[in-house]
């Protein structure tokens, strides 16, 4: 890797928890912070529809090389002192494995710009996180943080065997494609999307070679890892180890029994990671889920890792994203042993399982879900499918069920499943506004140990920083 090791690498949860201002607060103290890259078109569109508060988007943007980009996106989207807080959002252009050119600029000026915000102040290395699982924002999402300088791009959710390739051939500008996951597809359809940053360029911009990023990938295996270093397009600098007990998308279980009478994914002995055959690759690796102690730290060293990734006890810290009243109650009944965390195998359109915590009020209480209108206007995980005229359609499992249907999807496939996209926008602070007047819900996801969080507050004191945590951790380290 281009820079010293960090012993503690910051999770990248998305979207949005991992925002510009943790990952600056990470990365400002020695250790790597991380920006979470999904949905961050979204993001940024919404953030600049409600006024831009702070002037914290516009300033970014205001960097930006490609001049003419930022006029139409403040364009379509600011609104000074920002819109009817009653009103709903302006939608974004939903990706496609064409290139919709407007979805492009705004993907390309909103990863810039968080990682741009992240490296202000400061000179360390700040990186970002994307999700194999969202494929078609890829390319060029990865050339805007890169614009920025981002020095480490992480991926997980699934096996990106191009995406060193990828990161090879943008920084220095030429064009390059990855491949897409088609439902139906046949072996030899050609359903790679394409990306020329050169159609990007405007007039008088500087455009000498970018820094290459390190790239670490997720993985949940020693059999993964190996095929990551055997079969990638370019060079994997690292990996980052991940056992199932941490937040967010898991790998689906490896025995033979997958699921339990409440819709829990079961973990058994074939799920446990060999560190020894992580070893032998000869590559650095963090260990994730459950590591949040300064003695679970020192286990991972000793295990001959270069430190551990860190998820939920910065999720739940001040400079997180998540909103406060979320970020406090899960804190307090943390605190009190109350806090339940379940590996819904249905919740994710993805079909991973994905760690769900329970909160009042939101997308993880029966009554609520089941009360939620079935919607898809965003579409982060919308699942591209070949269609019988030979032309790609795009369906999602948490849509309503009879457009689903329609478009091919098993129905069995829609049972239990939530809508992640409007859920973790809503997370922080950023929902929908529907048309009876009421907002999207929350679903917060977190890793299983979160008994620990006492390391960090206290009953009376709630509110802890990102310092705090890297100060407790690496105290003895």
């Amino acid at each position: 890797m281009n820079f010293a090791l960090p012993k503690i690498i910051q999770g990248g949860m998305g979207a949005g928890v991992s925002d510009w201002r943790l990952a600056k607060a990470v990365s400002s103290l020695g250790q790597l912070g991380v920006v979470s890259g999904t949905g961050l078109d979204t993001m940024l569109s919404r953030r600049l529809q409600d006024g831009d508060p702070g002037e914290h988007m516009r300033r970014a943007l205001d960097s930006f090389p490609f001049r003419e980009m930022v006029r139409r996106i403040l364009d379509a989207y600011f609104i000074p002192g920002g819109k009817d807080p009653e009103a709903p959002y302006r939608l974004t252009p939903r990706h496609t494995i064409d290139g919709q050119r407007v979805a492009q600029e705004l993907c390309i000026a909103a990863n810039f710009a968080e990682v741009a915000l992240a490296r202000e102040g400061h000179k360390n290395p700040v990186g970002i996180n994307y999700l194999e699982k969202i494929q078609l924002p890829h390319l060029p999402s990865l050339y805007g943080a890169m614009l920025a300088g981002v020095a480490v791009v992480i991926v997980g959710a699934g096996i990106p065997l191009e995406m060193p390739g990828v990161l090879d051939a943008l920084a220095i500008h030429e064009a390059t494609s990855y491949p897409i996951y088609v439902k139906g597809a046949a072996r030899d359809a050609d359903t790679r999307m394409t990306f020329n940053p050169k159609d990007f360029w405007e007039e008088q911009v500087d455009h000498a070679s970018l820094t290459r990023p390190d790239f670490l990938p997720i993985v949940s295996s020693d059999t993964l890892a190996r095929m990551l270093c055997r079969r990638s397009t370019g060079e994997v600098a690292g990996f980052v180890v991940e056992h199932h007990r941490a937040g967010g998308h898991n790998a689906p279980p490896r025995g033979q029994t997958l699921v339990d009478d409440d819709g829990g994914a079961i973990y058994g002995p074939r799920d446990e990671i060999n560190l020894a055959a992580i070893r032998k690759l000869g590559k650095p690796f963090w260990l994730a889920g459950g590591y949040a102690t300064p003695e679970r730290l020192e286990v991972a060293l000793a295990e001959g890792a270069a430190g551990v990734q860190i998820g939920s006890a910065f999720a739940l810290c001040l400079d997180s994203g998540l909103i406060d009243e979320a970020r406090r109650s899960l804190v307090r009944s943390s605190l009190a042993g109350e806090t339940k965390v379940f590996s819904d195998a249905t919740a994710s359109p993805t079909g991973f399982p994905f760690k769900v915590a329970e909160l009042e009020g939101s997308l993880s209480e029966e009554g609520v879900y089941l009360n939620r209108q079935r919607a898809c206007d965003l579409g982060f995980l919308r699942e591209p499918y070949m269609c019988e005229n030979g032309s790609i359609g795009y369906r999602c499992a948490a849509e309503p069920e009879a457009a689903y249907i329609a478009k091919g999807g098993n129905p069995a496939d829609a049972l239990g499943r939530k809508c992640l996209c409007n859920a973790l926008t809503a997370n922080i602070g950023l929902p929908q506004v529907l048309r009876d007047g009421t907002r999207e819900k929350c679903l917060v996801t977190l890793g299983d140990d979160l008994s620990d969080i006492g390391l960090f507050c206290t009953p009376d004191q709630v509110d802890y920083t990102a310092a705090d945590v890297i100060r407790v951790l690496t105290a003895t380290a």
